[in-house]
């Protein structure tokens, strides 16, 4: 799923990458230092890009006149403690970075995951994020997510958020 809109601003493409592409593992590496400047430390979860793959996920980056200026991606959980279940599409690395932000690309991003979820048989997306991300918060909650049960590493962290919608099958 490549797609390309043309914005005010300029062309963007959306470019399904996986997780290895430099490009992703670029931007990975701003929105830990983002996290940095956030939290005090980067995200400690593990990423596989083989985690990022079909079937068991995707990663896609959006590019603004040809640079890389936004990603996110989402892998498969199974049911296991915490409420995760069959069928779960977890994202992961939602990011742009500030020199792009406002243009929509976010929520671009997030629309065509949340679609590729569906197309692979996904029910649910459910993510971590924090409360030093009062944007990111924001943007999923006037998508639909609400607060789910906390799960993963940092499920214990105060500062953690977990969030969860469901899915529409799709037709």
């Amino acid at each position: 799923m490549n797609t390309t809109a043309t914005r005010d601003a300029g062309t963007v493409e959306f470019r399904i990458t996986g997780y290895a592409h430099p490009d992703a593992q670029a931007l990975s590496a701003e929105v830990q230092q983002e996290y940095v400047r956030r939290y005090g430390d980067p995200d400690e979860t593990v990423m596989r890009p083989a985690d990022f793959e079909a079937p068991a996920g995707l990663f896609m980056i959006a590019y603004l006149d040809g640079r890389p200026v936004a990603c996110g991606g989402w892998r498969a959980k199974q049911a296991g403690p915490d409420d995760l279940r069959d069928g779960d599409a977890e994202l992961k690395r939602m990011f742009v970075i500030p020199e792009a932000r406002g243009r929509g690309l976010a929520r671009g991003v997030l629309s065509r995951l949340e679609q590729t979820a569906v197309e692979a048989g996904r029910t649910r997306v459910i993510l971590e994020t924090g409360t030093e991300q009062p944007e990111a918060v924001a943007l999923y909650r006037s998508e639909g997510y609400a607060a789910i049960r906390k799960f993963g590493i940092y499920k214990d962290h105060p500062q953690s958020i977990c969030l969860g919608k469901r899915l529409a099958p799709a037709v």
